[in-house]
């Protein structure tokens, strides 16, 4: 085997998962496949030491952090291919210059991370991150007692909104359509003087420089509102697990046992990949705990092996 652990990804799962493995003088390869999840935002919130660092600054401090650690080898690398063979996988990719790659390891992490798929809509994509949000862990306290929208419908749409009510009391759900909600759902918004509109959407009012400043309704009107919350639906940034079999849970993530395995032996997962809160300090320490059981694990191999005079 080339290494003893292939991670794909290289966010806060795979950094943090590198980083112990290489204290554990482990052969590490840590395929950095692009830009994370978080890129667009402003600042990582509630990672402790380092609240409100730019994303790009933490992913640097990773890298860097790496670098006395000679068996880490760090790769701008996109696996495309992951084959199970006897003693491991089998991985193939391309490098950053477009060249073909192949490489072996006897086990492998997946920290790809997850796709939002942002509702169609002008301003959704161009302002995500900066005034359309979906973590008020994240960036509630940064947008606190300003006129806040929850775009989403049903039941999803009020708890988000009555969650909101910690950081705002100026909170509208904006359900674009039919908001399928109940009569208990419409009778707690009223209860804790939250809006609520039905019209369908034509878009956001807003830029780079400005922000988020209202939300267009199809019927000419708009809405003004400092931020836009939202929890849209998600598929995973890489087909890789599910290429090779791996169970996935109902909302698509990919199932890990209590030592961060999944359904195919010797394939990890660990970050947003895996079901669960997502945040960028869970994430890492997702890593660090799929590290130690991957060591563990190629430990107990070793240990087992028959053993050969010399």
């Amino acid at each position: 085997m080339d290494h003893d652990v292939l991670i794909i990804g290289a966010g806060s799962a795979g950094l943090s998962a590198a980083l112990t493995l290489g204290r554990c003088r482990r052969r590490v390869l840590l395929a950095d496949g692009g830009a994370p999840r978080n890129a667009p935002s402003g600042g990582v919130h509630g990672f402790l030491t380092r609240d409100g660092v730019r994303p790009a600054e933490l992913l640097r401090l990773g890298h860097a952090q790496l670098a006395p650690y000679p068996t880490v080898s760090v790769q701008e690398l996109k696996i495309t291919g992951l084959d199970k063979i006897a003693d491991g996988f089998r991985a193939a990719g391309t490098t950053s210059q477009g060249h073909a790659w192949v490489g072996t390891a006897r086990r492998v992490l997946l920290a790809t991370g997850v796709e939002d798929l942002l509702p169609p809509l002008p301003g959704f994509r161009e302002l995500w991150g900066t005034g359309v949000l979906h973590c008020p862990y994240c960036h509630g306290y940064e947008v606190r007692d300003q006129p806040l929208a929850v775009y989403g419908r049903g039941k999803a749409a009020v708890g988000l909104a009555l969650l909101l009510t910690n950081w705002s009391q100026d909170i509208v759900v904006v359900t674009d359509g039919p908001g399928h909600l109940t009569a208990y759902g419409r009778q707690r918004l009223r209860q804790h003087r939250i809006g609520l509109h039905e019209e369908p959407v034509a878009g956001l009012v807003g830029g780079a420089a400005t922000g988020l400043r209202c939300i267009e309704f199809t019927d000419g009107t708009y809405l003004e509102r400092k931020a836009l919350f939202l929890h849209p639906p998600q598929e995973q940034r890489s087909p890789l697990a599910a290429s090779l079999g791996a169970r996935l849970n109902g909302k698509g993530a990919v199932w890990v046992d209590k030592n961060s395995q999944t359904s195919v032996p010797g394939l990890y997962a660990a970050g947003d990949t895996t079901p669960g809160q997502q945040q960028a300090l869970i994430a890492a320490a997702e890593g660090n705990k799929a590290a130690i059981c991957l060591n563990e694990a190629l430990t107990k191999e070793q240990v087992s092996l028959p053993y050969t005079a010399a």
